[in-house]
C-alpha cells in the first residue's frame, strides 16, 4: 500500500512540476517576444517611457482577473502574464521595460526586476513584505530608483493617505485570517504610510491643465476617497489619436484595453476618484545592476 501511495505521490509532484514548467514557458515566451519586437529597428533608441508604452501595448487584450496575488498558500513570486489586474499589469510592464534596457535582455532579468518591484526592498520575506498599498509601492520603488514621482514637479498638491482597508477587511485577505502576527505587521505598515508627508496628487479638475506635461509610458495612479484606500486604479498613460488616455487592465471590459476616454474624463466620471499621481520610470544603471 505504501509503495502505491509513494507512486501516486510521485506522479502528482511530477504532474504539478510539468504544469508549472508549461506555464513558465508561456510567460517566458511572452517576455521574449516583447524583447524581439524591439529589435525590428536596430537603430532605434528607446527611452524608458518608450519601453513602458511598448510593453503596455504588447499586453493588450490580455484577460482581466482579480486577486491574482492572493491565491498562493505561501508567499512566493507569482508570474502570470496571461491574466492581469491593474496592479500586476503595471508591475509586469515595468519589469519588461526595465529588463529590456540591458544589452542582452532575457527572462531572468525580467524575473529579477519583477521581484524587486513587487516586494519591499526587493526581498520576499512573507506576506507582509509584498507592497500591498499603492502609496507604499510608490515610496519603496522611488527609494530603490525604479521610478520617480513627478507629480509635484507637474504642479501637484499635497496628498495625505489614510489607509486602513486591509486591517478592517481581513476577510478579503486569507493570509491575514490565518496569521494574527501578519495582521499586526499590516497595521504597523498602515500607520507608517499614514505618517508620511511626501505624497502629491493632481486634483481631477486640474488634470486638463497638466495634460501636455504627461508622457506616454508614465504610470497613472487614481487617488480615491473610498474609506481606507489610497489609490483605486492604475494604468499606463498613452497619447492616442490626439488624446491623452491610458492603457489598463479593465474590470469592466475584462481585458487590457486602451481606454476610450481621456484620463481627465475617466477620473471625473468615477465619482470616488479625487485625482491622479504621475510616476515616471527611471533608466536602469546597467553597470550597478549586473
Amino acid at each position: 500500500m505504501s509503495k502505491i501511495f509513494r507512486l501516486v505521490a510521485t506522479f502528482l509532484v511530477l504532474f504539478a512540476l510539468s504544469i508549472f514548467a508549461q506555464k513558465n514557458e508561456k510567460e517566458e515566451q511572452i517576455v521574449k517576444s516583447y524583447f524581439d519586437s524591439l529589435k525590428t529597428d536596430e537603430k532605434a533608441i528607446y527611452s524608458p517611457n518608450d519601453l513602458m508604452a511598448a510593453a503596455a501595448l504588447w499586453l493588450l487584450n490580455t484577460p482581466y482577473a482579480a486577486g491574482i496575488l492572493e491565491k498562493n498558500a505561501e508567499e512566493d513570486l507569482v508570474v502570470n502574464l496571461q491574466e492581469l489586474d491593474c496592479m500586476t499589469f503595471v508591475e509586469n510592464c515595468l519589469a519588461m521595460s526595465r529588463s529590456a534596457q540591458y544589452p542582452n535582455p532575457d527572462y531572468d532579468y525580467f524575473i529579477r526586476e519583477l521581484k524587486k518591484i513587487r516586494y519591499r526592498n526587493g526581498l520576499i520575506q512573507g506576506y507582509t513584505s509584498r507592497l500591498h498599498y499603492t502609496s507604499d509601492w510608490i515610496y519603496d520603488n522611488a527609494a530603490k530608483g525604479e521610478i520617480e514621482d513627478v507629480t509635484y514637479a507637474l504642479g501637484g498638491k499635497k496628498f495625505k493617505p489614510n489607509v486602513y482597508y486591509m486591517s478592517s477587511h481581513p476577510d478579503l485577505y486569507p493570509a491575514l485570517i490565518k496569521n494574527q502576527q501578519d495582521m499586526e505587521v499590516i497595521i504597523e505598515i498602515e500607520k507608517r504610510i499614514n505618517r508620511r508627508n511626501n505624497y502629491y496628487y493632481i486634483p481631477r479638475n486640474e488634470i486638463g491643465d497638466k495634460t501636455s506635461l504627461i508622457k506616454s509610458g508614465d504610470i497613472i495612479c487614481f487617488t480615491t476617497e473610498l474609506p481606507g484606500l489610497d489609490i483605486s486604479h492604475m494604468g499606463i498613460a498613452y497619447w492616442h489619436k490626439g488624446q491623452l488616455s491610458f492603457i489598463h487592465a479593465s474590470s469592466k471590459a475584462k481585458k487590457v484595453i486602451i481606454e476610450t476616454e481621456s484620463i481627465g474624463d475617466y477620473c471625473r466620471r468615477n465619482k470616488s476618484n479625487t485625482g491622479i499621481i504621475v510616476l515616471r520610470e527611471l533608466s536602469v544603471n546597467v553597470n550597478n545592476e549586473q
